[in-house]
């Protein structure tokens, strides 16, 4: 079995080592990688606001580095910010706040959705104050859903989002190699992951209809399905609700058995 995995350089070695144990070969594609925004005095302002809100959620473990760098610049005490209830959108980055001291709720599906559905975002009052850490184009669902449920949000952009300029010197090194496979798997974890796929294969479309996606959560497999009804796509594609290696080895398993 073949799995190309497109996290992040930063995130994706732990992934690999894990499904490599497992015989599983690993073609690492990064289709995202982060750079974070200047401090501005926007930002400063934002966090001067910041002990108004009754949670912070925190989307990335990237999220989680430049948003703690950031408070210090801004001046803000994290001892001020106690009352605050921290929501992380996953393993990864719940661990990077625990390295600050920060216990955080953790999701069982780690999407907009699945956070949406923890208690102490479901039960907050309107008029309540939300602060999204996050990167340029990340969670818009999630803060208008909350938006429209009278809550005010925070909206801290920390970082930008851009297909790495290396990728595409890795796929046209691994093209024929691929094309010989008869099927493999490629893991899509966003949006924004997705649509550099795209463009990437911009050249190849018919053998986009050969790949088996992985994708996380409903929303993200709501937006491969439209995409499939679209174009008349013959892909076939698998919704996951994490990024657990024992996961998308009994996902790859069921869709590509032991190819």
């Amino acid at each position: 079995m073949l799995l190309i995995n497109t996290r992040p350089s930063d995130r994706a070695a732990g992934l690999t080592q894990q499904l490599q144990a497992a015989q599983v070969s690993v073609l690492e594609l990064p289709l995202l990688e982060l750079h974070a925004m200047p401090y501005s005095d926007e930002l400063s302002s934002l966090y001067q606001q910041l002990e108004q809100a009754q949670i912070i959620v925190v989307v990335s473990p990237t999220a989680a580095q430049i948003g703690m760098q950031y408070l210090q610049q801004a001046g803000v005490a994290l001892s001020t910010l106690a009352q605050v209830h921290w929501v992380a959108v996953g393993k990864a980055t719940e661990q990077a706040l625990a390295s600050y001291g920060i216990h955080s709720h953790v999701p069982e599906v780690e999407t907009s959705e699945g956070m949406l559905q923890l208690p102490v975002l479901k039960q907050l009052a309107s008029g309540s104050g939300v602060a999204f850490w996050r990167g340029e184009g990340g969670r818009q669902f999630m803060m208008d859903h909350l938006r429209a449920s009278n809550i005010k949000v925070l909206n801290f952009i920390l970082y930008r989002r851009q297909c790495p300029e290396t990728t595409a010197t890795i796929l046209a090194k691994n093209l024929g190699l691929l094309k010989t496979q008869q099927r493999f798997a490629v893991l899509i974890t966003s949006e924004a992951s997705w649509l550099n796929w795209l463009a990437l294969m911009q050249d190849d479309a018919e053998f986009m209809q050969h790949v088996c996606y992985l994708v996380l959560g409903p929303r993200l497999a709501t937006i491969l399905g439209e995409y499939q009804q679209q174009h008349q796509a013959s892909f076939q594609f698998v919704e996951i609700d994490d990024l657990d290696a024992n996961t998308i080895l009994q996902k790859m398993r069921l869709i590509l058995g032991n190819a």
